[in-house]
């Protein structure tokens, strides 16, 4: 089964017929392969953390990589080059925070954080603070002012 330009991967065989391999472990062996992060985006990390119920139509990741569009099947997966702020603590819930706020924007990230802070575990949470050194200033602003309060 192609998956893009140069790269295959075998199909499943199941009962039903033929399918792609699963989307996460494929996605895992292609960052291997590539040297590459690739983590869910914003959108996604934000639905997982229930700051929103909107699910995503397009299953969109973020890589440190170039921009791709891969095909799984009949569905389609779009990598898009996100800066390195955004991938940090790849496949932690620190860094779902992350993209999640990110992606909320500067003027619900104080919203974002009153409901998701309280669901972190402490390692979660010294993640988060030693992460504050590669967030943009909007967010590391909010983010220590919020895990000062405790």
């Amino acid at each position: 089964m192609r998956i893009c330009r140069g790269v295959y991967m075998r199909p499943l065989r199941t009962r039903f017929g033929s399918r792609a391999p699963r989307l996460g472990k494929a996605l895992g062996a292609l960052s291997v392969l590539w040297g590459e992060a690739i983590v869910p985006s914003g959108a996604a990390a934000a639905n997982r953390l229930g700051l929103t119920t909107q699910n995503p139509v397009r299953a969109v990741y973020l890589t440190s990589g170039p921009n791709r569009r891969l095909r799984f099947g009949s569905s389609v997966v779009e990598l898009r080059h996100a800066p390195r702020w955004q991938l940090v603590a790849p496949h932690r819930k620190a860094g779902d925070v992350i993209r999640a706020l990110a992606w909320l924007g500067p003027e619900e990230v104080e919203e974002g954080l009153e409901a998701v802070l309280p669901t972190l575990r402490d390692e979660d949470r010294d993640e988060l603070s030693a992460a504050r050194a590669t967030m943009p200033n909007w967010m590391a602003r909010t983010v220590s002012a919020r895990l000062a309060d405790g």
